[in-house]
């Protein structure tokens, strides 16, 4: 620990791992760090690790704040809810004209918008930024998604990109937009997270359970397509997890000894929410998190398996090739959702984010990194007003080419019993999409009948019209 009298260039509040690793990444790029524990100890114990990263460890805000150059930039890596809301209110007084404080947890973006508009009654700013890339990516460089005002940023915009990850089309953070776009943005991230990892799964018990795949062959068969378009870091990790035995039980995979219950903390069902409140599906997404709250189900599931005896059956009619052209089709549908509910977020909300960078500072660092985004990026760059993802050529031109094997998965995996709610949901999603008459016009019909809610005629658009419809004689 420094005991020097030389003021710090950035605070961090909150020694987690996550903390504590953003606090060590910003030293690492010679930035002198001020950090600060509820419990000092661990701070302490924290500097004492990593003594190369000379970490300024405080017993209290005040003297966190006295520690800093002016104006001063305080990370905050604290739990979200309350204790965002606790911090603030023991920094706000202490405080001054042109001090930043940065909540870079996972918070609900209706929050961040609450406490925007409490520091505007003060002379700080508050900014609310999204950081991806777990404890590792704290560490080395994550993808970064600050928003706030755009003075804030300029501000933070030195020491951000110290830290943010590389890749090919440059530096991993980029301003996100006015006001809450940064947690919106990572919120959206991570609604697509879900997605894809659900997606993954999914095809990993297709191959396993449904094609018969030894965990070898399946790892290998994440290996191959990680060479291909579906490069990313998830489909990375899945191949080293199905070579990963047990270490009570090498004979085994752990990720077979894992209980089939997978967590939560909130953001995709967040995005799920969000995307109800602004009227767009993104049934890839929703699929993922309603997967989830089953799994949390364990004995409901156990005992409705009992009760059903649904049974499985191998796939028939599918191959390795199908099942990687399912995953990449629902990929881009699962993706379109997302930054269809960014477009219009950022438009109705004045968020004004470039959603073409947000896919940029998406290709490194973060858990959803992918070969994907660049193409995504190029799409958004020819086209900064998009409609739909799907919509652009080369997206429709894949869509086309991956549909027959997608249609075929779906069907084997439907009637061998396997379920596949990510896969089938994104494939609906597409077929709806694509049907120029849909079947709304009998549900307009029906609210017609009993609720005299009206409808348009499909010869006379924007013209509500009601009917007294024939009515079945009461029985």
């Amino acid at each position: 620990m420094s005991t020097s009298g030389t003021l710090c260039d950035v605070a961090v509040v909150g020694m987690g791992v996550m903390g504590a690793n953003l606090a060590r990444n910003f030293a690492s790029r010679g930035l002198k760090v001020a950090v600060y524990n509820r419990h000092v100890e661990e701070a302490h114990a924290l500097a004492a690790a990593h003594p190369e990263a000379d970490l300024r460890v405080l017993p209290d805000y005040a003297g966190l704040v006295a520690a800093l150059e002016r104006p001063r930039r305080i990370v905050l890596m604290v739990p979200a809810g309350s204790p965002v809301d606790q911090v603030l209110d023991a920094l706000d007084p202490l405080l001054e004209a042109d001090d930043i404080v940065v909540d870079a947890g996972n918070s609900l973006y209706t929050d961040t918008d609450r406490r925007d508009a409490r520091a505007r009654q003060r002379p700080w700013q508050f900014v609310g930024m999204g950081v991806s890339g777990g404890s590792d990516g704290a560490l080395l460089g994550p993808s970064i998604m600050p928003g706030g005002d755009p003075e804030a940023w300029e501000r933070l915009r030195p020491i951000l990109e110290a830290i943010a990850a590389r890749s090919s089309s440059g530096v991993c953070v980029a301003h996100c937009g006015r006001g809450s776009a940064g947690h919106f943005v990572k919120m959206v991230h991570n609604g697509i997270e879900y997605g894809d990892m659900q997606l993954i799964a999914e095809t990993t018990a297709l191959l396993r359970e449904g094609l018969g795949l030894a965990p070898a062959q399946a790892a290998d068969v994440y290996s191959e397509w990680n060479e291909g378009d579906l490069r990313s870091f998830l489909v990375e990790i899945t191949a080293d997890i199905l070579r990963a035995p047990d270490p009570s039980d090498p004979a085994r995979l752990l990720v077979d000894a894992i209980l089939d219950r997978a967590g939560q903390k909130g953001t995709g069902k967040w995005t799920v929410l969000a995307a109800v409140e602004f009227g767009v599906p993104v049934p890839t997404i929703a699929a993922a998190v309603d997967a989830r709250n089953l799994s949390a189900a364990k004995d409901l599931r156990v005992r409705a398996e009992a009760a059903l005896k649904p049974g499985r059956a191998a796939l028939t009619g599918v191959s390795i090739d199908d099942l990687r052209d399912a995953l990449y089709a629902a990929k881009i549908a699962s993706y379109t959702q997302g930054f269809a509910l960014l477009g219009l977020a950022s438009e109705q909300r004045g968020y004004g984010t470039p959603l073409g960078e947000v896919a940029r500072i998406w290709t490194a660092g973060c858990i959803i990194r992918a070969e994907f985004l660049d193409r995504i990026r190029a799409a958004f760059a020819a086209a900064p007003r998009l409609d739909l993802l799907a919509l652009t050529p080369e997206f429709t031109a894949d869509l086309g080419r991956r549909l027959p094997g997608w249609r075929r998965v779906v069907a084997a995996a439907s009637a061998g019993g396997h379920a596949i709610p990510g896969l089938s949901a994104s494939l609906a999603w597409l077929d709806t999409l694509s049907t120029a008459r849909g079947s709304a016009a009998m549900i307009q019909a029906q609210r017609d009948y009993f609720g005299s809610h009206t409808y348009e005629r499909s010869d006379a658009p924007g013209k509500f019209v009601h009917s007294e419809w024939p009515r079945s004689p009461v029985k």
